[in-house]
């Protein structure tokens, strides 16, 4: 009963004060429940779900409607204005590259991080001068952009050093090495064998071979060395040896002589002098395993033509697969050959085959 009474008093005071005689049509009701069941769906929803065309018309209706009167929209009024700002923006339809400079392009932005990799002591405007010199113009300020989105710092933090591979890569230009091996007649006789081998380009040096490799043979192997190379622009200036007796004091002072200095490996430690070892082993498992040696002619007529074949044509993975004399030839652009233009040639009686492109 009391329910009853509450809900009939409530009637009677809204048809009082909503339904005057001016509004007989209802509307003034009609809003007030409007705006009743909002706020119920207002306590329901936290956040609504609005479409393309919801948010354009609302916005409408916000630049028309006082702001006094924008409490009645489930958006804050900050919401209201960036849709309208949303919609203005969209309304300018002439074309525009945007504000600021114009970005990098991708091509040059990859070309910036790769010489800022490969040259870690570059800075800023050494990268912006290479560039200059390809015809690429970029200013130091979007290098130094492009390197600090890259994850690279300035010129000082990109490397703590070079690493042991660089070293030796930057040192081996200065360096030689060289070794002895020996091969056994059919015989019984042993010959041995002296060479040296470039560490840069791994170009090998046949010196001399002998039965009987005293002081003074060994002493003259090294003056030829030097004379060889006293015609170079850059001649060694380190040689790398073991601890071998052959190798006397009259050898060392001949090369220390023209200024060259002496690197003598730890004993039995074969690994400090691999590229000299690695030589050693190829030319056996490829060579003189294969062949039944005479004499010492014999032996220095093969040598030759291997050592021929090694220098000229034997691809090298140290040297990206080119051989230590083609290092630097720069070869010339044509047509991928025909398989009928291959020709093979055959040295030490077949035993080693070099295929080239037939004239």
């Amino acid at each position: 009963m009391l329910i009853s009474f509450f809900y009939l008093a409530l009637r009677k005071l809204i048809e009082l004060v909503a339904l005057r005689p001016r509004s007989a049509d209802y509307k003034e009701l009609e809003i007030v429940v409007l705006r009743h069941e909002l706020a119920i769906l207002r306590r329901q929803v936290h956040r609504p779900d609005l479409r393309p065309a919801d948010r354009i018309f609302l916005a409408a209706a916000g630049r028309l409607l006082p702001r006094w009167r924008w409490s009645d929209f489930f958006v804050t009024p900050q919401t209201l204005l960036s849709w309208h700002r949303r919609l203005i923006t969209r309304s300018w339809t002439y074309p525009s590259r945007g504000s600021g400079r114009p970005r990098v392009d991708p091509a040059i932005r990859a070309l910036v991080l790769r010489l800022a990799r490969e040259n870690p002591r570059w800075g800023y405007q050494r990268i912006v001068g290479e560039l200059a010199g390809l015809g690429i113009s970029v200013s130091a300020t979007s290098v130094r952009k492009i390197l600090v989105a890259g994850g690279l710092g300035p010129a000082g933090r990109r490397s703590g050093g070079p690493s042991w591979s660089e070293f030796i890569r930057a040192q081996a230009e200065s360096m030689i090495a060289c070794d002895f091996f020996t091969v056994d007649t059919i015989f019984l006789r042993r010959i041995y064998v002296l060479f040296f081998i470039e560490i840069s380009t791994r170009r090998v040096h046949l010196a001399g071979m002998t039965e009987n490799p005293d002081g003074a043979w060994v002493a003259q192997q090294a003056r030829n060395l030097v004379w060889e190379f006293s015609d170079r622009r850059t001649p060694p200036r380190f040689l790398i040896r073991d601890n071998d007796a052959k190798f006397n004091g009259a050898f060392d002072e001949v090369l220390r002589g023209e200024g060259i200095g002496i690197v003598r490996t730890p004993i039995e430690a074969p690994k400090a002098n691999a590229i000299a070892e690695r030589f050693v082993g190829t030319v056996r498992r490829e060579c003189l395993d294969w062949l039944l040696i005479a004499n010492r002619r014999h032996l220095e007529r093969i040598l030759r033509t291997f050592v021929d074949h090694y220098n000229g044509h034997r691809p090298h993975r140290a040297l990206n697969l080119a051989a230590p004399d083609r290092v630097n030839v720069v070869p010339m652009p044509e047509r991928p050959p025909t398989v009928t233009r291959i020709g093979r040639r055959d040295r030490l009686g077949g035993l080693i085959h070099e295929y080239r492109v037939a004239a």
